[in-house]
């Protein structure tokens, strides 16, 4: 048998113990998905903020150790959807997530159970993968017997795989959790390499960075109403340049998001900036611009060309 022959060999009989799995965590609005996920990674991939719907497309973070390959899917919140095309998308990106994984992660509050709640619970009954319910920010129960009834209540609705306390702000149970994970893997080649942590573009990554800052920046109004639009992205060996144009849905918002004096921009840019230079260990030239643009969030051609497309390109 030539080397090429032998090398083959051994390589196909280590790919046969490698684990690979997807898994999808789902939940209402603002439950900590995000902060889960980014915690699990070691690194912030997706953006959080205290607002509702801060995440709005499916992401991809991978999580490579040795044989074993996580794929975690980062949702957006399942809500009650309003006839608006922006949320119709939230909820079918968040649907579509649960399509074909190998496990669920369902988080809830500690104590509180809404109608949302019920609208994930209706979704990942039908999963045909395990359920892990995940009961998230225990950091924030003085007591912890506190949590007894809301495991007995949910637990009676439906047949989990475990249940698990945790606080994905603090890391409490995080490690629990993951080793919980883990074992659900099944064997399978990894999908993608061992040093990519998501599937999504720079372009993407620096959107979502503006944005985030936009939704710790302003008031309840304009974040909902605002997008991001990535109109310049060059690097080279010194330099990361970025033109980024937010787009809001009325004159309103713009004032309100520039400020006084422009005062707010340029916080919102100069937040971004250090982010995006952490990201990308360099230098950033990073300039924004506001545009109106009406009815953007309800027109679902103009959603696509903004990337709100459940089959991206990534």
């Amino acid at each position: 048998m030539s080397d090429n022959l032998l090398d083959d060999f051994f390589s196909a009989k280590g790919k046969l113990n490698q684990k690979c799995g997807f898994v999808a965590i789902v939940g209402r609005p603002n439950m900590g998905k995000s902060t889960l996920m980014n915690n699990i990674l070691g690194q912030k991939l997706s953006i959080t903020s205290k607002k509702p719907q801060t995440t709005r497309h499916q992401i991809f973070g991978i999580k490579t150790e040795g044989d074993r390959q996580v794929v975690y899917v980062d949702t957006p919140g399942l809500h009650k959807e309003k006839d608006i095309a922006l949320n119709r998308y939230m909820n079918r990106a968040a649907s579509e997530a649960l399509r074909g994984v190998d496990l669920a992660i369902f988080m809830i509050d500690r104590t509180a159970w809404t109608e949302e709640d019920q609208i994930v619970l209706d979704k990942v009954k039908f999963c045909d993968c395990p359920v892990i319910l995940v009961i998230n920010k225990v950091d924030q129960l003085a007591d912890k017997n506190d949590l007894l009834p809301q495991i007995e209540k949910v637990s009676a609705m439906m047949d989990f795989a475990e249940i698990l306390p945790i606080s994905a702000k603090t890391g409490t149970n995080v490690d629990k959790l993951e080793g919980l994970i883990n074992s659900y893997m099944p064997e399978g080649d990894h999908h993608f390499p061992e040093d990519q942590i998501t599937d999504r573009s720079g372009r993407f990554m620096v959107a979502e960075i503006v944005r985030e800052k936009v939704m710790r920046n302003v008031g309840d109004e304009v974040p909902y109403g605002a997008t991001v639009e990535i109109e310049e992205f060059y690097r080279d060996d010194q330099l990361l340049t970025i033109s980024a144009l937010i787009l809001v849905e009325r004159e309103g918002q713009k004032r309100i998001l520039i400020g006084d004096k422009g005062d707010r921009m340029k916080t919102i840019g100069r937040d971004a900036r250090l982010d995006i230079e952490h990201l990308y260990d360099t230098k950033v030239m990073l300039k924004l611009w506001v545009k109106v643009r009406r009815g953007w969030a309800d027109d679902e051609r103009a959603l696509r060309s903004l990337g709100y497309d459940l089959n991206p390109s990534r």
